[in-house]
């Protein structure tokens, strides 16, 4: 038996449904730390979260405006492109609606592109962007995000794989049509739903 197929009867000995497992993963307790370049040095006062682009006005909130906004808990499994996948993790942060209901967004919009601190980029179409569940996180497991996790804040997409959920996040662009990011450029699918096994370009 392979270690996938002995990961998955694990996961029915345990009593949980393997389905939730997109095929070609594992489920691990663990949370791998994967991401481009360095850990950042942020600092808080001069942190800013923006937004530009197909917006009638460029958006900025500084760390204590961001924090002021609403906040709301998911629970969700989040997924991996390195095959990894861990289940009914816990994030509490400002809903992605929630800040996109502060805009005023040209009616030709139909993608974003998440941009963090240091320059990454991942693209995502505004109609999976807005999705009930992805919320721009502070907080997981009940404690401030660890840094090599994305502190302060990292957006999270649990429906698709995990390098659409920008770490560091510091905004978006609004845009018209699609374009790669940074991991888009360099061979990775360029919307990446785990179910179908979108990892790289052509998958």
């Amino acid at each position: 038996m392979s270690f996938f197929s002995r990961n998955r009867a694990q996961l029915a000995d345990m009593g949980i449904d393997p389905a939730r497992l997109p095929s070609g993963q594992y489920h691990t307790p663990r949370f791998p730390v994967l991401h481009v370049g360095s850990v950042p040095d942020i600092d808080l006062t001069s942190w800013s979260f923006t937004v530009d682009g197909l917006v009638a006005e460029d958006k900025t909130w500084a760390w204590h405006e961001f924090q002021s906004l609403p906040t709301t808990s998911k629970t969700f499994d989040i997924h991996c492109v390195t095959k990894w996948s861990k289940f009914d993790t816990s994030w509490v942060g400002v809903s992605v609606r929630t800040v996109w209901d502060q805009l005023d967004v040209d009616s030709s919009a139909s993608h974003v592109m998440l941009k963090d601190v240091q320059g990454y980029t991942t693209n995502l179409p505004i109609v999976d962007f807005l999705r009930e569940d992805n919320v721009f996180a502070h907080t997981y497991e009940g404690e401030p995000l660890d840094a090599e996790h994305g502190w302060p804040l990292r957006l999270v997409v649990p429906h698709l794989y995990f390098w659409k959920s920008c770490k560091w996040v510091a905004g978006f662009t609004v845009m018209d049509a699609d374009a790669p990011g940074f991991w888009e450029q360099n061979g990775y699918h360029m919307y990446g739903d785990p179910f179908k096994e979108q990892r790289y370009y052509g998958d």
